[in-house]
């Protein structure tokens, strides 16, 4: 019999907050965390805006690190801190070969990426910063945070676009049912608002240029949006077997229950029309929880806030949950953080599993003209209390690469 997953830690650096309970108490308010960008000079781009995390590295990390560590990996690295300090996890209770770390990024080191590619072009390759390759290789995350702790179980890296936090989870909660580890440390990080990813995106009209004002520029779902907001920052949970979690009388906020995975098999960076691979994920979630349609109760949905995936993702639903799609609660926390990309899966889970915890279920902001193609309940403005039973929470990435999760009471 698989072993039962637990998630007993959280750990949040987002546009809207850090540490997981001002994070939960952001979503409550309806906080936006999207404005004008700061880090670099943007008069000249189409969009000028995205949800930047305010977070005070030196109090956190000594200046060596700080050099020789990409920003993602300062996220990751201090988004685990909080993760570890909140489960209450002590060597004392666990073997470290039996912790391992699994934390997934879209892009990695794409700082790291932009400052050495400059130095490069105008001193010449040999001038580039020693620590280069591994400051932008995405597993660096994962590897750091097990050097930090001497975590020495199961540690990898996904890499899988919007995706990646999500399956970062997915894979850790397996590595616990397979027995390989007791602990995991679990999430996402990602440091992208950088010029070349903001160009790259505008010059691919994905981006709002909703400028002038930015905390209405994401709103998924609605009639208005003209695309979606990036955003940085990292979430971790710390995922433990049940029987080890309550042999140390640990706090445990959720049972993670089920994970599914697709892929739509249809185009580089659009989701599939009809939403087939999304349904597919939230189908095999749903069969691996060994859980009902009709027993969700909320979704964490992707919704970016661009028409093709918001409407693809409603199409999925209506396919999964057929007369139960129009019960559910359903809400795109993007509104309120941007899109984090690699790190979106694993800080939308945290609001998945307060929201269970809370019965609290967060709001989708800027939603003022409803899409009339997409008619269900998207909790629009303002939080709704309402109890929940089973969560679901859903990452769409590009190349069609899908997750879902499924979290439960306990």
């Amino acid at each position: 019999m698989l072993k039962r997953v637990v998630v007993t830690g959280l750990g949040v650096i987002s546009p809207i907050g850090n540490g997981h309970k001002v994070f939960h108490e952001a979503q409550g308010a309806g906080k936006s965390g999207v404005r004008r960008i700061t880090r670099f000079d943007v008069s000249h781009f189409p969009s000028r805006i995205a949800g930047e995390v305010d977070l005070d590295i030196e109090a956190y990390l000594e200046r060596k690190q700080r050099r020789r560590l990409d920003p993602y990996v300062h996220y990751a690295l201090i988004s685990s801190q909080f993760a570890l300090e909140d489960s209450g996890l002590a060597f004392a209770h666990a073997d470290p070969s039996r912790i391992g770390v699994i934390i997934g990024s879209g892009i990695g080191g794409m700082e790291s990426m932009e400052e050495n590619f400059e130095s490069r072009f105008s001193k010449g390759p040999l001038r580039v910063s020693p620590f280069f390759i591994p400051m932008m290789i995405a597993n660096m995350a994962s590897a750091q945070v097990a050097i930090r702790y001497g975590f020495m179980g199961p540690n990898t890296t996904t890499v899988s676009a919007c995706t990646s936090g999500a399956d970062a989870i997915g894979h850790a909660m397996r590595a616990i049912q397979w027995g390989e580890a007791d602990v995991m440390v679990a999430g996402g990080a990602e440091a992208i608002i950088t010029p070349i990813v903001v160009g790259s995106f505008s010059v691919m009209k994905a981006l709002s240029t909703r400028n002038d004002s930015p905390e209405t520029a994401s709103r998924p779902f609605s009639a208005s949006r003209d695309g979606f907001v990036l955003g940085e920052g990292a979430a971790v949970l710390i995922l433990e077997s049940l029987e080890h979690a309550k042999a140390r009388d640990a706090n445990i906020y959720a049972e993670l229950k089920g994970f599914g995975r697709s892929a739509d098999a249809y185009h580089m960076t659009e989701p599939h029309p009809e939403g087939l691979g999304a349904a597919l994920a939230m189908q095999g979630a749903l069969k691996d929880a060994q859980v009902n349609a009709e027993d969700i109760g909320y979704i964490n949905a992707h919704a970016t806030s661009t028409s093709v995936g918001d409407i693809a993702e409603g199409k999925a639903i209506k396919k999964v949950f057929a007369a139960h799609a129009k019960k559910l609660a359903i809400s795109s926390t993007k509104s309120m953080t941007g899109h984090l990309l690699g790190a979106a899966g694993a800080i939308e889970a945290v609001a998945t599993i307060q929201a269970l915890t809370s019965g609290i279920l967060p709001p989708t902001i800027n939603y003022q003209d409803p899409d009339p193609e997409l008619d269900l309940d998207y909790i629009p403005n303002v939080a709704r209390e309402q109890q929940v039973e089973l969560a679901l929470s859903n990452s769409f990435g590009f190349g069609g690469q899908n997750a879902a999760l499924i979290f439960g009471k306990i």
